[in-house]
């Protein structure tokens, strides 16, 4: 990997951005943009992904998601610097997940992240369905796809013949990786390669990112980069530069903050509050609020969080 990770398309750290709320569920822009523009400046990322779970897309009506996008494109375009903006897209149909990727289009993004319809975790699919799922979207939308691959262990998760095909189309350039199945993660990054050396693998293995980073990775899109950019950027451009020394150094720095945040699990909602709280308590966040069906935080927990975060000593991110 080049030590200079701009000169490759679509490599390096992403950050998966969360979503600041009022108290009443409604989107804070200005606390959003804010968040976005001190995001924009962390010279170590490259790119932000809006709407994703950390962004809390369930709870997002279809037209709040393109006023996200927007917010995003309007901090990174103000900020100057050189920045992809990608938005999720999450959709039960073709001609749905189509409308909303042009949506993200149109307000800015120059890729969507798209996750596969919710309803596969219930009934399944087959390897047509799957493939044409997203060569659907790739046709019709005229923008770029990150394809999100779910866990192996569920009915939503692609199989290797299905990201080769998947990925067979131009405008798939990246797979964030989330198979969770560290026995396969070197065997199917191979392979993928082999058939389009030029798509870029991505992990987001919040919970295992150095091993993945490590056995091989073209970069990170991770929730965490959200919330801590500038450590995991230095743990992600360790990994990927070759120095295991400085990488290993950055993770006993990013491990304390990461059992606090994912409890020793995989990211999911719980994770993604903590983030949210820990960013508000150290007045990096406008508010802890998440939208229903969240639920608040106890107090009693965001008194640890607020403890722990006194004692290993984090004020930086």
């Amino acid at each position: 990997m080049p030590t200079d990770l701009r000169s490759q398309p679509w490599t390096g750290v992403y950050a998966a951005t969360l979503c600041a709320f009022r108290e009443d569920e409604s989107i804070d822009e200005q606390g959003l943009y804010r968040y976005f523009a001190e995001l924009s400046q962390e010279p170590g990322l490259a790119g932000l992904v809006c709407n994703g779970h950390t962004g809390e897309i369930m709870s997002l009506r279809p037209d709040e998601r393109a006023q996200v996008t927007s917010v995003l494109a309007r901090a990174v375009r103000e900020s100057g610097k050189p920045m992809k903006i990608v938005s999720g897209v999450s959709a039960e149909g073709s001609l749905e997940a189509i409308d909303h990727a042009i949506a993200a289009r149109e307000a800015g993004a120059e890729a969507i992240l798209l996750m596969p319809p919710h309803h596969w975790l219930r009934f399944g699919r087959s390897l047509k369905t799957a493939v044409g799922f997203c060569h659907d979207v790739a046709e019709a939308a005229g923008i770029d796809i990150i394809l999100h691959q779910y866990p192996s262990w569920s009915k939503a998760g692609y199989t290797l013949e299905e990201m080769q095909e998947i990925s067979a189309h131009k405008r798939v350039v990246m797979i964030k990786m989330g198979t969770r199945d560290m026995a396969r993660w070197l065997f199917d990054y191979e392979k993928l390669k082999e058939r389009r050396p030029e798509l870029s693998i991505t992990t987001c293995h919040d919970e295992f990112l150095l091993p993945t980073l490590l056995e091989a990775a073209d970069g990170a899109l991770i929730g965490f980069a959200g919330f801590a950019p500038k450590l995991m950027s230095r743990l992600v451009h360790a990994a990927l530069d070759g120095d295991l020394a400085g990488a290993k150094a950055a993770q006993k720095h990013v491990a304390p903050l990461a059992r606090l945040i994912y409890a020793f699990g995989e990211p999911g909602c719980g994770a993604h509050q903590r983030m949210k709280v820990s960013r508000w308590l150290l007045e990096r966040f406008p508010s802890p609020h998440f939208r229903r069906p969240v639920r608040p935080l106890p107090p009693a927990e965001i008194e640890r969080i607020r403890d722990t975060l006194r004692v290993i000593g984090y004020s930086e991110l």
